[in-house]
């Protein structure tokens, strides 16, 4: 391969028409930050970090500034990093008042000796990496907020994928020329969710899951089923088992509705550099990089293309 391989996601689910284009604007502009990063550094770690970064800044998403609340109105974020050669991974969850909860799963990864690091003891963590902390009001939309309190009136359970408003989990996979591949997620959860509730971003193979052996892969829907799945994992073993990534992505987000209830989506790239997207939501903000061309889409056989 003479150019990595980089895909991105921007949520999974019922997602209002009219969220649509900001979903595009986010994606695209996520895939352009990475090839950047990437021409500038050649780290693949680096280049699908700053993808998940630039959406966790963009308020169509529900990551980083956008993410959505809990019933106390508060915003716990979550997020998981791993790279394939050596399977290191690094997950926080309940993690307040940052803007890049990726950047703090990276430092877990390759700063300390464990995987996963939650609540006030992540936070403690971020400070002693030097991260700046930001206000509640920077991470507050006033869709997160409407979103609540629709989820309030209706008397409602956590349960969709996405928020009314359209926002969605984030994440960007990579494979670089020599095959070394990384996988990245980034929630702020589901509407309405109890505090301190974990969802399946942060856990591996669950939300994500990396192994140059095998491929790389990014999750993204109803996060309580993907977990009870092992959504990332089922899909790996089914390309371990020689399915091609879209038909492996594919059946693993239906056969994960059929058998637990809850839709989803997946990014996937095989060790051979293919590409794979699967739904069975009625919607998934996707787009990768291929050739100097953007591919991108969100409804079920949508295929639109763009110049880099």
């Amino acid at each position: 391969m003479n150019e990595p391989v980089i895909v991105v996601h921007g949520g999974a689910g019922d997602i209002p028409d009219s969220r649509d284009q900001p979903k595009f604007n986010g994606i695209l502009a996520a895939i352009r930050k990475a090839h950047t990063v990437y021409k500038n550094t050649s780290s693949i770690t680096d280049a699908c970090q700053a993808a998940v970064e630039c959406m966790e800044d963009d308020e169509a998403f529900n990551a980083g500034r956008g993410s959505v609340l809990n019933l106390k109105g508060e915003i716990e974020m979550e997020a998981l990093i791993m790279e394939g050669k050596d399977m290191k991974a690094g997950s926080v969850t309940g993690v307040k008042n940052i803007a890049h909860p990726i950047a703090l799963a990276r430092k877990v990864m390759e700063n300390t000796p464990h995987v996963f690091l939650m609540g006030s003891s992540a936070n403690e963590f971020a400070s002693k990496m030097g991260f700046e902390t930001v206000s509640d009001d920077y991470l507050m939309t006033i869709h997160a907020k409407t979103a609540l309190n629709n989820f309030l009136k209706s008397g409602g359970q956590p349960v969709t994928t996405e928020i009314g408003q359209g926002v969605g989990t984030v994440g960007a996979i990579g494979m670089d020329t020599n095959g070394h591949m990384v996988s990245c997620t980034s929630t702020g959860g589901i509407t309405g969710k109890m505090a301190g509730r974990v969802g399946d971003t942060p856990v591996p193979g669950a939300g994500g899951y990396c192994d140059n052996n095998i491929g790389t892969i990014s999750t993204t829907g109803h996060g309580d089923s993907i977990m009870r799945y092992c959504l990332a994992q089922k899909i790996m073993n089914r390309m371990e088992n020689g399915e091609v990534p879209e038909i492996a992505a594919q059946k693993g987000c239906d056969s994960m509705s059929a058998r637990v209830g809850g839709s989803a989506g997946a990014i996937v790239i095989s060790k051979k550099g293919e590409v794979g997207i699967g739904f069975s939501s009625s919607k998934m903000a996707w787009a990768f990089l291929k050739d100097g061309i953007i591919h991108y889409g969100i409804k079920k056989g949508q295929y639109l293309t763009v110049a880099l």
